[in-house]
């Protein structure tokens, strides 16, 4: 107490005593001179109190007055729990029971404690587990040696309220009363170990930073609590959601699943583990729902299996916890949900008993991410040695005695009329999922955060002065170490367990990131088991491992074999992806791609255009070569038309060759011999020209073919042309008085019909020599084709051609015409007409055909208008000359000519 204090106190006494003195108090007071004599001994207590407190020190004085100078707190919390003194203390949070019942809360008496009930064994193992840790390190003399670690255990019955009072408590100790001696020392607790859910350690773990104070968590995985500028404080020996969730995002990925629903609790760990999901399956796929579930409330519940019942993706996310998952597989059984396949995350994959019985047809086969499984020797050993004690503070290890044989002890408050327990029941006969040590995987994690809070505490025993972290290069002092003190050699802990599983935190405060990845399956003795099928660590962000062994899976499907789970199937090569309108990016329609397009990979967003040398094939998956098409002598129309032009030439041949076996009969001398010979060989030539368009072009056959085309038919024409001349020319001189014959004799003949011939000649060289054809591949009106063929280089050359051709059949048309009533003794004119009419109605047609036909077609019609037009020529002209040369050879004499002539005369 303060000088100052008691002056006051002096100061007040004084001024009761001066109204006493001075009258204001009634004499019927029969005290006053009780309080005079009592006012006068406490001025002696005061002045003996001034000479002690001058001339002693200040330690005996603080001693002295502390028995006046205490705090008792109104009241403490009721916890059940474990604890065990030590030299340094460790305050842990687990939850063993999973269910708090509230007190009623009408604030007209003072509020009960809250009460617990659902006792689960499997948790309880974790519990032990920390006891199991702490008496082993103890027990270890290269571990802290003379130092006792104590433990203070309290469960916080899955309830917020009742954690934040355990933490509470934890950080201002248990102790009655308190002095001013209590705050020298270690504090209550140097370091909290848990609290298991995510959400309570986001509670906690905000308070205890306050007080920086280490909060371990060995089961809280919400990647929120990475955040250091937030939880400073707070480390873990489970990798985060943020690695848990990349697993599945691998996992799923790896099995080609990429339409798949979540659904999670409406809290901080759920909505994190959401959206840190939905952020990794966009990478691949799509999430068809994200749904989220709180405790005891039904109605969202059959929402949330509705959507599941009707959505189309086979694969679940589960981010609940125990409790909740229960109710959840309940009515997911009740609703008949068949056919998906779960995937579980941390919090419930280890409970693989909540799929046994009629509950494995829904929910066997799921398959769960899971902290890395290990082992701990003797610790079997040791959970079969407890024993129930009436301790209050160890009052857990009752509840576990009473809930694992169905007994109640006497003194217990829920003491009734069933089964007593006598504290001698045969624990060791027991096996149930508190003595199996087989899938040691959060009690491990418990394992490993009591090892890494020792492996901090001997650090700083080991510290050596003058060379410790903090101010002036000074080491902590163990018997009076602060929490901050050991968060600083916590964080820097690196140490490998007997199992040769590394201990070391990051950063942020995360533990080395290895998961195991385990299947629900059934058990040889018909009981649940989680079977091991592959682990994913991530050695660092650009090393990372995913194992998995197909064999070992159990696909609870009637097929027995890997689910689909996709909103589209893939695309297959030749086709692309479509996107749906209003739908994600998974959901999409597969479009062939169009020709002269592929993609020869699955799932192509594009198809990728060919070359213009090259052409898809028929499944539209590579480009090929394109179809090179010309005419050939290998197609049937090639070999149609070369078969009727060389027939053709053969009838020219044998009529020339009649013609001049016959040359000395009245029948072709009378048709000017020469000429007729001469018409021949140019249809001979005719017939033979077009055979230099059939066959692949080359510069050679491009640049013949149209001369000799050219020519030919020139000279042809050339020579009809004198022929029906000559007609005109002898019919007008057997007239009286007329000698044009001797004008246009036999020379004149031959010299018309070269001058005319030589006159295309000229056009074809002018043209070979400006712009000859030459063969071209052409892809402008057959895109999926490349034609070959000869391109005439010059469209004037090629008209000029054309056009004397077409002059020369017109002149020798309109002259024989003319002359078309000429004897019949002299007249070919009308031979001649018919001739060229069918020549000039052959090329008028051959215009529009030539101009509309595509690719080969295109030679296929210039060889059938000239083998047209030759042959019309052919059998318009000769023909009947040979029917009476060959047929009626008594009409083949001058007399028979001569007297048709008279007579028609």
């Amino acid at each position: 107490m303060k000088q100052q204090d008691l002056k006051a106190v002096l100061h007040s006494m004084a001024k009761d005593l001066q109204l006493f003195l001075t009258g204001h108090i009634p004499s019927t007071f029969n005290e006053a001179k009780v309080i005079t004599f009592s006012m006068l001994i406490f001025c002696a207590i005061y002045v003996t109190f001034r000479l002690t407190y001058v001339s002693s020190p200040v330690s005996v004085f603080q001693t002295s007055i502390s028995k006046y100078l205490t705090c008792n707190p109104h009241g403490k919390f009721q916890f059940n729990g474990l604890f065990k003194a030590g030299d340094i203390m460790l305050g842990a949070i687990f939850a063993v029971n999973f269910r708090a019942i509230p007190p009623e809360l009408s604030f007209i008496s003072k509020p009960e404690q809250w009460k617990c009930e659902s006792f689960d064994l499997a948790v309880f193992q974790r519990a032990q587990t920390m006891v199991f840790a702490v008496e082993e390190i103890n027990k270890d003399p290269a571990l802290l040696p003379n130092i006792t670690l104590g433990y203070r255990l309290y469960d916080n019955c899955m309830n917020l309220q009742e954690a934040m009072r355990a933490a509470a408590t934890l950080i201002g100790g248990e102790e009655e009363v308190k002095d001013d001696s209590s705050c020298d020392g270690v504090p209550p607790v140097v370091a909290i170990l848990g609290d298991p859910l995510s959400t309570h350690s986001i509670a906690i773990s905000r308070t205890v930073s306050l007080f920086k104070i280490p909060l371990v968590s060995y089961c809280a995985t919400c990647s929120c609590l990475s955040d250091k500028q937030e939880f400073p404080t707070f480390l873990r020996t489970i990798p985060s959601d943020t690695f848990q969730v990349k697993v599945m995002a691998e996992i799923m990925n790896y099995f080609g699943w990429t339409w798949v629903g979540a659904v999670a609790t409406d809290d901080d760990y759920g909505l994190y583990a959401l959206t840190s999901f939905n952020k990794e399956v966009k990478k691949f796929g799509c999430v068809a729902f994200s749904e989220t579930l709180k405790t005891n409330d039904r109605a969202r519940l059959l929402q949330v299996i509705s959507v599941i019942k009707q959505s189309s993706a086979k694969i679940i996310v589960l981010f609940l916890t125990k409790t909740i998952m229960g109710t959840f597989i309940k009515e997911a059984v009740l609703q008949n949900i068949t056919g998906k396949q779960w995937i579980a995350s941390d919090l419930w994959s280890a409970y693989p008993s909540l799929a046994s019985n009629d509950n494995f047809d829904y929910f066997g086969g799921t398959i769960g991410i899971i902290t890395r499984r290990g082992s701990i020797p003797g610790f079997e050993k040791f959970l079969r040695d407890i024993q129930p004690t009436s301790d209050v503070k160890n009052n857990l290890y009752s509840q576990f005695w009473e809930t694992l044989f169905q007994c109640k002890f006497k003194n217990s408050s829920m003491a009734g009329d069933g089964k007593v327990c006598t504290g001698t029941e045969d624990l060791k006969s027991i096996k149930n999922e508190y003595s199996d040590v087989s899938q040691l995987r959060a009690s491990y994690n418990v394992y490993k955060a009591v090892y890494a809070l020792a492996h901090a505490l001997h650090n700083i025993v080991m510290c050596k002065d003058r060379e410790g972290p903090f101010e002036n290069n000074t080491c902590a002092d163990i018997t009076k170490v602060q929490p901050w003190q050991l968060l600083h050699y916590l964080r820097k802990v690196n140490f490998t367990t007997l199992s040769g599983d590394r201990v070391a935190f990051d950063q942020n405060g995360d533990a080395v990131p290895i998961l195991d990845i385990v299947n629900w399956q059934r058990a040889e003795d018909g009981g649940m088991t989680t079977k091991t099928i592959g682990f994913f660590s991530e050695f660092d962000i650009h090393e990372t491992q995913l194992m998995i062994n197909k064999d070992d899976i159990f696909w609870n499907f009637e097929s027995g074999k890997m689910p689909e789970s996709v909103c589209s199937k893939s695309c297959q090569p030749g086709t692309r992806k479509a996107a749906r309108k209003g739908e994600p990016i998974c959901c999409f329609d597969c479009v062939p791609c169009a020709d002269g397009e592929i993609s020869n990979q699955t799932d192509s967003i594009e198809c990728i255009k060919c070359s213009s040398e090259l052409w898809s094939n028929d499944k539209k998956t590579k480009c090929v070569l394109k179809e090179t098409e010309f005419l050939s002598y290998g197609d049937a129309m090639g070999i149609t038309l070369a078969a009727t032009a060389l027939t053709g030439f053969c009838l020219t041949v044998a009529v020339l060759a009649v013609f001049i076996h016959f040359r000395n009969t009245p029948v072709v001398k009378a048709n000017n011999s020469e000429l007729s010979y001469l018409l021949l060989v140019s249809l001979m030539l005719c017939f033979l020209c077009s055979l230099s368009f059939i066959g692949q072009p080359s510069h050679i056959t491009c640049m013949l073919r149209h001369v000799v085309f050219g020519i030919s038919f020139v000279m042809c024409i050339s020579c009809i042309l004198v022929k029906t001349i000559v007609v005109i020319m002898a019919f007008t001189a057997t007239m009286p008085g007329k000698s044009t014959m001797k004008w246009f004799g036999v020379v004149q003949q031959r010299c018309t019909v070269f001058v005319f011939t030589a006159l295309q000649a000229l056009i074809c060289i002018i043209w070979l020599i400006t712009s000859p054809p030459s063969p071209t591949k052409n892809t402008k009106y057959q895109t999926a084709k490349i034609i070959f063929e000869c391109n005439i280089g010059s469209a004037a050359g090629f008209g000029c051609l054309l056009g004397y051709i077409w002059l020369l059949a017109g002149v020798s048309f309109l002259l024989a015409f003319l002359a078309r009533r000429l004897p019949d003794t002299f007249n070919e004119a009308r031979f001649i007409t018919f001739s060229m009419l069918i020549f000039c109605a052959v090329w008028i047609t051959f215009i529009p055909a030539y101009v509309s036909s595509p690719g080969k077609h295109t030679v296929a019609v210039e060889i059938f208008a000239i083998l047209a037009s030759s042959f019309g020529l052919l059998f318009a002209i000769f023909a009947p000359k040979c029917y009476i040369i060959l047929l009626k050879p008594h009409k083949n004499t001058k007399k028979s000519l001569m007297c048709r002539s008279l007579q028609k005369y």
